[in-house]
Order: C-alpha cells, then sequence, then structure tokens
C-alpha cells in the first residue's frame, strides 16, 4: 500500500528517486496458445478440446486469451450463455498457416498479428514451436504425450530416418531448447516421460483433464454394444480392435460401434467384418447417446496423454477395456472402473468376461461414474491458472 503523504509537502519537488521494476502480476492477464489445430479442424481431438476448455475457461474468469494455430481460424463463442441467455464473445482465434506451413510462420504472424502477452503457451504434440527460442516473455509447454515409439509407427519402412529426426527433435525441443521454465503434463504417464527424455521433475506440473457434467442419462443398449472413439490413425490400433473383434464375436454376438474419422477409415473399413459399424464424426449428442447405450468402451491404444473418453464413457456409467499403457493406466482404475490388459489375449478375455457380466459391469460402471466426478473442467482450469501464475513469477529473462 503506497505510504500518505501530507499535502503540505508538495510544495517542495521531491529529490528523484530510481523506481523499482513494474510488479509481476500475480495471474497472467494476456495469455496465448500456440497449438496446432483449432477444435472447429475436422482432424480435432482431444489436445485440442484441452485447449479450448482451458482457453475458454481462462476468458470467462477476465484473462485475454488467443490461440495461434494452424489451418483455418473461427471466432468462438463460449459454451454456456451468461445467466440473461445471451452467448458471451469467447478467445480469439488466429489461424498462422497451413498444417504444416504455420510452424515456420508461427514467430512472424505473433509479432504481426498478437504483438505481446503475458504468458505464452506452447501446445508440443510431436513438432515443436521452439517458442523460448523466439519469444523473450514467459512460457509454459503443456505436453500430452512425448511421442517417442509414435515417430516409429507414423513413419516406418524407407522413412525410418524421418522418424528418427522427428524423434530427437522432439526430445531436444523438450530439453535443450526449453532449459528453464515449467512444463505441464496431462497425466503421471506422461510427467514420467518427460522426465525419462531428461526434464528435471521440479519443472514438471501435473494437470489432469477434465470432462463435462453430463446431461440425463439415456438407455442402455438391451443387446450387446461395445463402442470405440477416436481418431482413426495408426497408433489407435482400431485394425487390433477389428481383428480381435473377430474372436469375440462368436461368443458376445452384438455390435462393434467405431466412432470418428480419419487417414486410416478406408482401410479399416475394408478390414471390418460382420457386426462393425463405422460412424464418422458424430454430434455431442449422438456421442452421448452411445456411450450411454454401450456395454463396454473399448480403447486399443498404443499410448495416451491421458484418454479424455474413458472419462467421458465414465460419467456415463460405462466401464472401460483398455492396454494398460501410458495415459490409459492413468485414466482407468483396473479392476474397478475398468480392466488393463497387458496383451491381446487378455484384451478379449476381458472384454469377453465383462459382456457375459451383467452384474459385474454395472458394478464397474458406477464405481467409474464416483471416480470420474473428481475430474470437471473448472478444476483442471483453476489448476492451469494456478501453474501459469508460477511460470510468470518464475520466469528467468
Amino acid at each position: 500500500m503506497p505510504q500518505h503523504v501530507p499535502s503540505s509537502s508538495l510544495r517542495t519537488p521531491l529529490p528523484s528517486v530510481p523506481q523499482p521494476p513494474p510488479a509481476v502480476p500475480a495471474n497472467p492477464r494476456r495469455i496465448v496458445f500456440l497449438a496446432h489445430r483449432d477444435l472447429d479442424n475436422p482432424s480435432a481431438g482431444g489436445s485440442e478440446l484441452l485447449v479450448d476448455r482451458l482457453a475458454d475457461g481462462l476468458t470467462r474468469m477476465g484473462h485475454q486469451v488467443t490461440l495461434l494455430c494452424g489451418g483455418p481460424a473461427s471466432p468462438r463463442l463460449s459454451a454456456a450463455p451468461e445467466r440473461g441467455g445471451t452467448p458471451v464473445r469467447g478467445y480469439r482465434v488466429v489461424s498462422a498457416g497451413g498444417a504444416y506451413s504455420h510452424f515456420l510462420r508461427a514467430r512472424s504472424t505473433f509479432a504481426r498479428q498478437v504483438g505481446d502477452c503475458d504468458l505464452l503457451v506452447e501446445v508440443c504434440n510431436g513438432m515443436p514451436y521452439l517458442a523460448p527460442m523466439w519469444h523473450r516473455g514467459p512460457t509454459l509447454c503443456l505436453v500430452n504425450h512425448v511421442h517417442t515409439d509414435l515417430w516409429g509407427m507414423r513413419f516406418g519402412g524407407p522413412l525410418a530416418p524421418a522418424a528418427r529426426i522427428g524423434r530427437r527433435l522432439e526430445h531436444w525441443a523438450l530439453t535443450g531448447a526449453r532449459q528453464h521454465g515449467l512444463l505441464v503434463a496431462v497425466s503421471p504417464s506422461t510427467a514420467n516421460a518427460l522426465h525419462g527424455i531428461g526434464v528435471p521433475r521440479e519443472r514438471i506440473r501435473v494437470v489432469h483433464n477434465g470432462v463435462e457434467e453430463p446431461g440425463p442419462r439415456t438407455g442402455r443398449s438391451p443387446e450387446p454394444l461395445f463402442v470405440a472413439v477416436g481418431r482413426l490413425v495408426e497408433y489407435k490400433r482400431i485394425d487390433l480392435l477389428l481383428r480381435l473383434w473377430e474372436r469375440v464375436r462368436p461368443v458376445t454376438g452384438g455390435r462393434l460401434v467405431i466412432v470418428g474419422d480419419g487417414p486410416e477409415r478406408e482401410r479399416l473399413e475394408r478390414l471390418a467384418g460382420p457386426g462393425v459399424e463405422f460412424t464418422g464424426h458424430v454430434s455431442e449428442e449422438e456421442k452421448h447417446r452411445l456411450l450411454c447405450a454401450a456395454w463396454l468402451l473399448l480403447h486399443p491404444s498404443a499410448v495416451e496423454g491421458w484418454g479424455l473418453v474413458v472419462t467421458e464413457a465414465a460419467t456415463r456409467g460405462t466401464p472401460t477395456v483398455a492396454f494398460d499403457v501410458p495415459g490409459l493406466r492413468d485414466s482407468v482404475v483396473d479392476g474397478e472402473t475398468g480392466v488393463l490388459a497387458p496383451g491381446e489375449s487378455s484384451f478379449a478375455a476381458a472384454w469377453c468376461t465383462l459382456a457375459l457380466s451383467g452384474a459385474r459391469r454395472e458394478l464397474m460402471g458406477e464405481t467409474a461414474r464416483d471416480h470420474a466426478a473428481r475430474f470437471r473442467w473448472d478444476r483442471t482450469v483453476r489448476r492451469f491458472r494456478a501453474v501459469a501464475a508460477e511460470a510468470v513469477r518464475s520466469h528467468r529473462p
């Protein structure tokens, strides 16, 4: 609090005194997210949903938030109207170029269309922006998962050299190019992966994904219904799920519904046997209906940052069968909210066992719903805001 100065003393000029530097704000007001895609991008997934919820939540708290991304940019509206019923304008979205060119143009677009901010949040999903090398202010790195093994899945055979380059570039961007400042991991698995490539644990903060409070539940399917949700890319391993379905279907019967789209869809549709349905992208209402109706959520992915759809299914009382891999071992409590399988045979066995045991499946679903109540977006935003403030306070010019 400034000291009170008597009015009589103002008649005599005060001597010049060196002024202290401006105080660091308790919470950064102008926040910029630098990410690959906007939520409206056709290829958007869990990472884009996380950034959207963070940006929208921070905007509601009074921060000025901008998303600088690749691809088409569209203005956002807040997810819910104010009490008066009128939607409020959400955060700003700026396109820096195409899906790949924006990595090269991010710096110039930031300088031209953003100018400055109190905190720059770099969302590192494989290809880095190297923000600490060109942004002089505080930065924070948000990591869903480290792509160490995924580079080889994406670039195999004759493209193996590209996989090695990508892996080394990602690791250097998270360690060598970022020797100071904080990193946010979305799960303990991601935190362990960051530490494994050389990031000190004292610089890692864990901020879990949240989930929306779902509306009223719709009915469970009377016939066996199994659902998988996600972008159809290599590491999601839907082809493996289709192979296992051929072993499970004679035991359980029913349908397997694959929700989502992606570059693998055409190949996967050719592999699919009887009882398999591909829906492509669906509305939130239809996803809600399918997750309520499903007997089980199936998640055959090779790695995840968290596995957001696991929590979404859990809020509807639907347990998950997944592989015991990073991210999914954080979002699934093995034996309580679902089953984590160490291999293909155990995955198929758990699938059949839960499909044939309605009482156990129901109990797991209730436990999953109780567990999911711990993860809500408002808590995620508050936790992220605290880490953002810490990143600003600890910044080294």
